[in-house]
């Protein structure tokens, strides 16, 4: 079984406005809400390709009930943790010409939750997959991947961690089975601006000599690049833009899809999913 935490999931609300005036009553041309969070999005790629998952992670108020209905609608398993107070927050992401987002606070995650979240991670067994993904509020401790990590370092479970810098950085000691930087964290982690493929691929291997089995570089719609544990160099090429529905899920699609391959052998898998419309993984050494 494959389970997603995601800390701080949204409920993103897309407005579009074809000409936005400040201080002034603005019409909306269209509108829509999505279940954001990187965690979430993950889950609801790996549904689109048949692959059971259970999402876990905090929901509070109105809006979180509105947010656990909305997924178990569109077919989720759910198994979220309700915080007695706050809310849900509320990403607003407004596109005139450009897209502007104004992304909410999420609610306090207690002490109590997270021991609530340490016992359900305590359930899961051997063979089982944890995709850890995304940021985490200020009202959790900045280490809470690597107490995950620690807790669950003997049950022989493959950790997947998609996160940023010192987040990201810290949790390699205990050997994720996956990592996911993008093109843009990777130069930021090591203080350099990367001029290729071959600059991604030294990087990428650097982060397996501190521990991770299997770097993912993603590089939005320029694909990914993957250098596995058995030393292949993988690039992993996605649908054209028009095809992802929102921007920020390129490297969702590809990150869920390679959890996929790495499971199973990669040649023996058909897509399910008609949101990712082509996809090749081809050999660049």
């Amino acid at each position: 079984m494959i389970y997603t935490v995601t800390f701080n999931p949204a409920l993103d609300y897309y407005v579009k406005v074809d000409e936005l005036n400040l201080g002034r009553v603005n019409r909306a041309n269209d509108s829509e809400v999505l279940f954001g969070g990187k965690g979430i999005n993950v889950s609801g790629v790996l549904n689109n390709l048949g692959i059971e998952n259970t999402a876990l992670g905090f929901i509070a108020g109105f809006t979180g009930s509105a947010f656990e209905d909305g997924l178990k609608k569109q077919g989720f398993n759910t198994d979220f943790i309700r915080l007695k107070e706050g809310m849900t927050r509320i990403n607003v992401k407004l596109k005139s010409g450009c897209e502007t987002e104004i992304n909410g606070a999420g609610p306090v995650i207690t002490a109590e939750a997270i021991v609530e979240l340490f016992n359900k991670l305590d359930k899961l067994s051997e063979g089982d997959w944890l995709v850890l993904s995304g940021s985490i509020p200020a009202s959790v401790k900045a280490d809470i991947y690597q107490q995950i990590m620690a807790r669950l370092e003997d049950k022989n479970i493959r950790v997947v961690v998609d996160a940023a810098k010192d987040l990201l950085m810290n949790v390699l000691k205990y050997k994720p089975f996956l990592i996911k930087p993008n093109n843009f964290e990777l130069e930021e982690i090591f203080g350099v601006k990367l001029s290729g493929a071959d600059d991604i691929m030294k990087y990428a291997k650097i982060l397996q000599e501190k521990g991770a089995k299997n770097v993912l570089v993603s590089m939005a719609g320029d694909g990914a690049i993957l250098v596995t544990e058995k030393g292949e160099v993988l690039k992993i090429t996605v649908c054209p833009n028009e095809y992802l529905h929102r921007t920020i899920q390129s490297g969702v699609y590809i990150n869920a899809d390679c959890r996929r391959r790495l499971s199973w052998p990669y040649w023996d898998i058909r897509p399910k999913s008609r949101i990712i419309h082509e996809r090749t993984m081809d050999k660049v050494l």
